[in-house]
């Protein structure tokens, strides 16, 4: 059962109660976790322009807070998801009194926006690669115009005229020597190395990535799980109590049925929340 959800027992209103103090407790620490700081970042085409951010790693740290002050909750710990942009940090917690389970989840969910570094080095990496790959189509076309100036005076050499694209393809593809002597040949024609230019792009493309930085963007305001499903930015507070039976959980259940024993457990449980999120 969530608490929170309409309920004429009096028990389950002072859960909701508690429960709802507690999400205003999470949703405050979470505002002041994410508080946006400015950052100069630059855009692809080498501006420098204002951003801002906050540092998820506040609320592992938060987390991290809670999960060590309440030793008798079990936990599987702090768990993170990506989906391209979008990033969640998310811990589920449970309590087990009696026949009965309290389970927590709290949740941030935020968008990662890519920048490079304010950094020289983008535009000098940026002309070199638009050099190379300039300078490789030109090769390229240059050499193919070569290339097939070659292949026609070989094969007319070998008895070969006037060949149709599907009839060369076979000839060149069933002679694997014709094959290697063209590319040696090609090879020595060119003074363009496309090898090497094309790790120095590969090690340029690297140097580009190493230069990308993060900025995050979310909202203390809290969401319901469907709305975090659905890739909405906000944070998620809620518990909800099942009822154990046979190794099975049930979140439908007589609330009068639980022991006074059982419900001053669970609300000693709530309170240290309250108390461990109000330090």
């Amino acid at each position: 059962m969530r608490l929170g959800s309409k309920s004429l027992d009096e028990f389950f209103i002072i859960l909701a109660q508690k429960s709802d103090k507690i999400s205003k407790l999470f949703q405050k620490n979470i505002e002041v976790l994410t508080k946006q700081v400015p950052i100069k970042v630059m855009l692809g085409d080498t501006t420098i322009t204002d951003q801002t951010t906050f540092d998820p790693q506040g609320i592992h740290n938060f987390y991290s807070k809670i999960i060590d002050g309440l030793p008798e909750w079990r936990t599987q710990g702090i768990s993170t998801t990506t989906d391209e942009d979008l990033r969640r940090i998310f811990v589920k917690m449970e309590y087990h009194a009696g026949k009965y389970v309290l389970i927590w989840h709290l949740s941030l969910q935020y968008h990662a926006l890519l920048y490079y570094k304010p950094d020289i080095q983008v535009q000098k990496i940026q002309k070199e690669l638009a050099e190379i790959m300039d300078n490789t189509i030109d090769k390229e076309k240059e050499l193919a115009d070569l290339t097939n100036d070659f292949i026609k005076e070989r094969l007319e050499t070998m008895g070969y005229k006037n060949l149709d694209e599907q009839r060369l393809f076979e000839v060149l593809f069933d002679n694997d020597g014709l094959r290697e002597e063209i590319a040696s040949e090609m090879n020595k024609k060119s003074d363009f190395d496309f090898k090497a230019k094309d790790k120095r792009k590969k090690d340029l493309f690297k140097a580009l990535d190493d230069l990308l930085i993060e900025t995050y963007q979310t909202t203390s305001v809290l969401i319901d799980e469907n709305r975090l499903v659905a890739g909405e930015e906000g944070c998620v507070c809620t518990f909800d109590l099942d009822f154990i039976k046979n190794k099975s959980r049930y979140a439908i259940f007589e609330p009068k049925r639980i022991s006074s024993e059982t419900k001053n457990e669970i609300t000693k449980a709530l309170d240290k929340i309250i108390q461990v999120l109000s330090v």
